[in-house]
């Protein structure tokens, strides 16, 4: 009888311990993205804001990193889709190419940078022009071929160019 009350006692005890430690324990914080309804729970980084010519003169160190960046958008492309070492699906993204922020008097892209976004996401961007200024945040997650590779966490336009009035 004395070892059961014993054995009873102990796991009294470890249930105890157990319930504690789970309600002790920090939860990472979670937000709600209102600006991509596919992602109904997205994870709060603290993102570093730099230039795309420092990720791209070093990718390895950008390597698993959150980072912001600003510039001139160029195009929508599928540049790096469907790449196995770097895998990310044509049906369900799209890339998009920024400008050189290097190069001021001609339109050239920053083709060492592969930028990855939703497609469901990018529809909503349609209408974006090459030089409308945007700003984007998101991950590195891999430095094949020597380049970066991103995917988009957040989207934002900056700034617009008018729209050329159509003639009749």
């Amino acid at each position: 009888m004395n070892k059961i009350k014993t054995l009873a006692l102990v796991a009294v005890i470890a249930v105890g311990l157990n319930v504690h430690a789970v309600t002790q324990t920090p939860i990472n914080k979670i937000s709600v993205n209102l600006e991509n309804p596919i992602q109904s729970q997205v994870q709060t980084h603290n993102y570093i804001s730099v230039n795309p010519l420092e990720i791209v003169a070093r990718p390895n160190f950008y390597l698993n990193k959150y980072v912001k960046i600003k510039g001139k958008f160029d195009k929508f492309s599928t540049l790096g889709l469907d790449y196995k070492p770097a895998y990310r699906s044509s049906e369900d993204y799209i890339s998009f190419l920024i400008q050189r922020p290097d190069v001021t008097d001609h339109n050239v892209p920053l083709s060492e940078m592969k930028i990855f976004m939703n497609r469901k996401v990018a529809e909503k961007y349609i209408d974006l022009n090459s030089g409308d200024e945007v700003e984007f945040c998101g991950k590195i997650f891999s430095n094949a071929l020597g380049d970066v590779w991103m995917d988009v966490d957040k989207f934002s336009v900056l700034t617009s160019k008018p729209k050329a009035k159509e003639e009749k």
